[in-house]
């Protein structure tokens, strides 16, 4: 997996819940392509699911992912073609699956703030800058930990256990 990603801006809100990521009407499915055309489809842009284009990113508020353990939530994300999600931070069980199932997650406070919906961004996970585009104005993230990384880059936890096995 890349860590640097380019990508227009769709603006959320605090507390975006799972139920708002992936409604629960569609979780009779565990195509992840299936889920991903139902993403955010109960948020506050319902049209996210309609109109965004593959490597789009997703920047929201505080309390990203709360909600159900569910892992319907980051793999419909995923799987919509958003590269990363920028937050003012994550609901805890929501940031274990991200990176459980390779989903780069950024918590960005400052970022958050200032960046608009719409801008276009540049992501690069391995420094933890976030660039804005327009404004020309670069914010520091939380940085991830190498290991975290290293499951990031692997595509996912499963991944990375499957190469780490490999190697021995």
């Amino acid at each position: 997996m890349q860590m640097k990603f380019r990508g227009r801006v769709w603006k959320f809100g605090d507390n975006v819940d799972t139920d708002q990521i992936i409604p629960a009407r569609y979780l009779n499915t565990s195509d992840p392509y299936e889920l991903a055309k139902h993403v955010m489809e109960d948020s506050e842009h319902p049209e996210f699911a309609k109109e965004h284009k593959e490597g789009d990113i997703i920047v929201a508020g505080k309390n990203f992912g709360s909600g159900s353990s569910r892992e319907h939530a980051p793999i419909a994300i995923k799987y919509s073609g958003v590269p990363v999600v920028i937050a003012k931070s994550f609901a805890r069980i929501f940031f274990r699956n991200a990176i459980n199932i390779g989903l780069p997650i950024v918590e960005a406070p400052e970022a958050v703030d200032e960046i608009e919906h719409g801008d276009e961004i540049e992501v690069d996970l391995e420094k933890g800058v976030i660039k804005n585009l327009r404004t020309g104005k670069e914010y520091q993230a939380t940085k991830f930990p190498k290991e975290l990384q290293d499951i990031l880059k692997a595509g996912g936890l499963m991944a990375y256990a499957k190469e780490k096995l490999a190697s021995k």
